[in-house]
């Protein structure tokens, strides 16, 4: 196949270097369009206002000074010019999980893909140091030899997190929905005056609600979790009582 690579960790970060080798091992066609540095919860932020460079760095291989959905606009309409097959985004160094995805510039990279009709899957793994890419890797391969892109359509993003353990270790896989997860201490303060102060957003490791069917519970149960994203943000249960109270309201006949 012909694949797409693109991450928010950086051009150079070992997770999307670990999957390079590994697909082009495959022998599958590579063309990655990263990040020239880390951009970590850029989330589907463009950069507006202010010009982008696109840097050959080798072969199929460019650096980008913008956002992750960035780099997926500039691989699409300028960088590539024939038909590819799938848009693998990752792997990130940290789970993206429950509302980390609307944070993460790894799923909105895939989420922009997917916006422009390609197939489009992410890849995250459930550690901040110390992480198991090697293991990542090789489960990926088997998901992609097992068919996981033919799951993949247009406006529809599989997101999937690795369990940080070896290979041999792996439990399986679940299919999942997103779960939730609360930060403490969000902010830290790095200095304070009267009437002003610094901070950084970071804070504690997220505390995860481990619900059954989640992905924070098959990864903390060592599953690998795959959730299908869409982008539908209408939510329709909630149609009926607001038609109603514009109803009631006589909202309607307002001039």
């Amino acid at each position: 196949m012909k694949i797409l690579l693109v991450n928010d960790d950086g051009i150079n970060a070992p997770g999307i270097r670990f999957l390079q080798k590994a697909l082009a091992s495959a022998g599958h066609d590579l063309i990655l369009v990263a990040p020239d540095s880390e951009r970590s919860a850029a989330s589907h932020s463009i950069t507006l206002r202010k010009d982008i460079t696109a840097t050959r760095i080798a072969a199929n291989e460019w650096a980008i000074s913008g956002t992750p959905v960035d780099c997926v606009v500039i691989a699409l309409q300028k960088i590539i010019t024939d038909k590819i097959d799938l848009v693998v985004s990752g792997i990130n160094a940290g789970q993206n999980m429950g509302e980390d995805v609307l944070y993460s510039g790894t799923v909105s990279a895939a989420v922009e893909a997917a916006m422009f009709g390609q197939r489009a899957i992410a890849l995250s793994i459930n550690a901040y140091k110390d992480q198991k890419f090697d293991s990542a890797t090789r489960w990926f391969l088997n998901l992609l030899d097992h068919g996981i892109d033919s799951l993949t359509k247009p406006y529809e993003v599989i997101n999937v997190n690795f369990p940080n353990v070896p290979y041999e270790e792996v439990k399986g896989v679940r299919l999942t929905r997103t779960g939730h997860r609360k930060y403490y201490n969000f902010i830290s303060i790095i200095s304070e005056e009267e009437d002003s102060f610094s901070y950084r957003i970071g804070g504690d490791v997220p505390q995860w609600d481990y619900e059954p069917g989640t992905d924070a519970e098959a990864i903390n149960d060592g599953y690998i979790s795959i959730t299908p994203l869409g982008f539908e943000l209408n939510k329709a249960d909630a149609f009926p009582p607001i038609l109603s109270w514009i109803e009631n309201k006589k909202l309607l006949e307002i001039k």
